[in-house]
C-alpha cells in the first residue's frame, strides 16, 4: 500500500482485508501503526542496502569510485521505490515515543557504506570526525535526490541528476583530499 499510494495511502482496515484478517488482528502482529511503518522501512532500508552493495562492488575499487557509485544507487533506488523511499523521511513519530533500537540500527548500518570509503581516503581521521563527514555527504547526495526528483517545478531528468550527483560527490571528495593536504 505505501508503495503505491505512500504513507497517506496506508488503512489498517484496507490492510486487513487485504491479508484476509479482522482490523484489530493486525495489532497482533504490530503494536500500532508506527511499527507498522518502521517494519516496512525496514525492509525498504534492507533493499537500499543491497543496492548499495552491489553498487559498492560493481567498478573501480577506489575510494571515489565507490562513493560516486553509492550515491548514484541510492538516487537509482530512490527513483525506483519513490514511496517508500519517501516513508522513510516522511513518517513522524510523537516526540515522546522514541525510535527503537533495532530501527536505528537498521538505519545507521547504511553509513557503512560511506563510512568505509571515507576512512580509506583519510586514515588519519576519527571515527566521530568521519561519522559527520560521512552524514554531511549523505545529506548532500539526499538534498539532491528529494529536490530532484520532486515532481513539481523542481524536479530535474534522472539522466541530468545521476550527472550532477556524481559531480557534487567527486567534487566534494576532492575539496575534502584538498584541505586534509
Amino acid at each position: 500500500m505505501i508503495a503505491e499510494k505512500g504513507l497517506a495511502g496506508l488503512k489498517t482496515r484496507d490492510l486487513a482485508r487485504e491479508i484476509g484478517c479482522a482490523n484489530g488482528a493486525v495489532y497482533n502482529l504490530v503494536a500500532d501503526v508506527d511499527e507498522l511503518i518502521l517494519r516496512v522501512g525496514s525492509r525498504t532500508l534492507l533493499r537500499l542496502d543491497q543496492a548499495l552493495s552491489t553498487a559498492e562492488s560493481a567498478g573501480e575499487p577506489s575510494p571515489q569510485g565507490r562513493l560516486v557509485r553509492i550515491a548514484l544507487a541510492y538516487c537509482d533506488f530512490a527513483a525506483e521505490n519513490l514511496e517508500l523511499w519517501r516513508a522513510l523521511f516522511e513518517h513522524r513519530m510523537d516526540a515522546d515515543k522514541p525510535l527503537p533500537d533495532w530501527s536505528i540500527d537498521d538505519q545507521m548500518q547504511l553509513f557503512r557504506h560511506v563510512h568505509e570509503p571515507l576512512a580509506a581516503l583519510f586514515p588519519k581521521r576519527g571515527r566521530e570526525e568521519l561519522g559527520i563527514t560521512a552524514r554531511s555527504l549523505f545529506s548532500a547526495v539526499h538534498g539532491m535526490v528529494a529536490l530532484g526528483l520532486e515532481q513539481k517545478l523542481v524536479a530535474v531528468p534522472l539522466p541530468a541528476l545521476r550527472a550532477e550527483i556524481a559531480g557534487l560527490v567527486r567534487a566534494m571528495i576532492d575539496g575534502l583530499i584538498a584541505r586534509a593536504a
